[in-house]
């Protein structure tokens, strides 16, 4: 028996004199978002509109962004902020409109705070043999005084602060962790590590273990790199608070499942760890084993530190060797089985409706951050 199928009309209202007669797309992800997977027609005049019709549409979620067939030419607000993707209940024919305002590519291709450096484009990391370029965030204030700061290193930091930088399948979305810092009451150091540009590198420098054809993992390395080779690099330089209490690690995905090891492997380096939607269904058992390793070990170590997990609850895995991995539900169950060994404080965020990505990252990073800021400073 043949699914049934719903159709989609979308009229888009343009609101903007830019590019009026250009060709228009949709990226959906029924197309895996495809940047040009779906013709629109041309820009129309001012306050006129086009429109597209979605066919075959089997029962979902259509999620959908207007682009000019590129992630640079994606539309945005009339201030050029890009746009969260339109979301329509595709379990019935239906129509809807949406508006252009503006386009992203007439305003500053940058995004980056004034605080965001590069610290180095090559910085040697001796262990994995190889040279990754550091961003490094310094507090506005940094410059007018002597005080030190806590630190935070985070993963992926080509999308932490700059649009310019950032990839992704939905095209660039960044984490906005310099705004989310600029606004904040109290002030700290970011380190973003760049990850390598093809895929398969970065899983192979973020797994500690093998995993499919990937047999020879290198996260071991990685992370030496960052506590023997960086981090005393930064706090030989820069006015940090170097202890482990003020020291943090943050990573999502595969950098959240780096992450949650690194608070276990160096329990003497780090006090918190921002675990975020952690790739658990990449080695479930070694996972265990090597908590239960490193509990015997450094039990005492670990009673110092806070762990804050976040989790999306529509965060599915469909490459997972169980078949849809349930990411939220592999953390909670690791939380669940772990909590009564583990003396470590933790913390828990579920955003309900949240998929696997920046757009959900950015909105947790910056709870965890006042959630941080708390917890080392005491109130």
């Amino acid at each position: 028996m043949s699914k049934k199928t719903f159709t989609v009309v979308v009229h888009i209202l343009n609101n903007s004199n830019s590019f009026v007669g250009e060709q228009c797309y949709l990226a959906s992800n029924v197309r895996n978002w495809q940047v040009d997977a779906h013709p629109a027609g041309v820009i129309p005049p001012l306050g006129k509109k086009t429109s597209v019709v979605l066919e075959g549409l089997e029962e979902s979620e259509l999620e959908f962004k207007i682009t000019r067939g590129g992630w640079d030419t994606l539309s945005s607000t009339a201030d050029g902020e890009l746009l969260a993707p339109y979301r329509i209940d595709a379990s019935r024919d239906t129509e809807v409109e949406v508006t252009i305002e503006g386009w992203r590519d007439k305003f500053p291709l940058s995004t980056a705070s004034p605080q965001v450096h590069v610290m180095a484009d090559q910085f040697y990391f001796p262990h994995l043999d190889t040279h990754r370029r550091i961003w490094i965030y310094l507090p506005e204030e940094y410059q007018y005084t002597d005080k030190q700061y806590p630190v935070l290193y985070m993963h992926d930091g080509q999308h932490l602060f700059d649009e310019a930088t950032s990839v992704g399948r939905m095209g660039p979305v960044e984490w906005m962790v310099d705004e989310t810092i600029d606004a904040a009451n109290r002030q700290a150091i970011v380190l973003g590590i760049e990850h390598p540009a093809e895929i398969a590198d970065r899983a192979r420098e973020f797994l500690l273990f093998p995993f499919g054809e990937m047999t020879e993992p290198k996260g071991h390395l990685y992370l030496r790199d960052i506590v023997e080779v960086l981090k005393p690099y930064v706090d030989k330089h820069y006015r940090t608070l170097a202890d482990k209490k003020h020291t943090g690690m943050v990573g999502s995905s595969f950098g959240g499942l780096l992450t949650l090891y690194a608070g276990l492997l160096h329990a003497n380096v780090f006090g918190t760890l921002g675990v975020f939607s952690p790739s658990i269904w990449t080695g479930k058992k070694e996972l265990e084993g090597f908590f239960a390793e490193k509990l015997k070990e450094n039990a005492c170590l670990l009673c110092g530190q806070c762990y804050y997990f976040y989790a999306g609850g529509r965060e599915k895995r469909r490459n997972a060797p169980e078949g849809q991995g349930d990411m939220r539900a592999d953390m909670l169950d690791f939380i669940d089985a772990h909590k009564k060994a583990m003396c470590v404080k933790i913390m828990i965020d579920i955003d309900e409706e949240g998929k696997h990505g920046a757009l959900y990252w950015q909105k947790a990073f910056t709870r965890f951050y006042g959630r941080w800021q708390k917890e080392i400073s005491g109130n």
